[in-house]
């Protein structure tokens, strides 16, 4: 069982910076992909970045590439998502997701756990 504690959502003016941060307990599987989704009020959940846990290689939604950066620590077993140029339509509760397999997916429904959410809300 694998538990995942996010935290970093806040408040910020749009052209600001949010870095989250996602504490797994354990990601030791061969085959882990690390995710950020996020869900606005009235609307889906949807894909915004994820992370091969080995090797490192990053995907992203449209609308956040060049603004977005999802990293991890191996050693701390977490992972990152920094957040530049954000803008009103970020807004969202921003959720971290892992999923036990080896090809990537931005279906939510492909990945195994999930953390409880963090909010970030983004002020024009």
């Amino acid at each position: 069982q694998v538990q995942l504690v996010e935290s970093g959502g806040g408040l910020v003016q749009a052209g600001g910076s949010l870095r989250l941060s996602c504490a797994a307990s354990t990601l030791t599987a061969s085959s882990v992909i690390a995710g950020w989704f996020r869900q606005a009020p009235g609307k889906e959940r949807e894909f915004v970045a994820a992370i091969r846990w080995r090797g490192g290689t990053t995907y992203y939604e449209d609308s956040v590439k060049g603004r977005f950066t999802i990293s991890r620590d191996n050693t701390k077993n977490t992972v990152y998502l920094q957040m530049n140029s954000l803008k009103p339509e970020d807004t969202a509760v921003y959720y971290c997701a892992a999923a036990l397999r080896f090809t990537f997916s931005s279906n939510s429904q492909n990945y195994d756990y999930w953390g409880q959410g963090t909010q970030v809300t983004v002020s024009s």
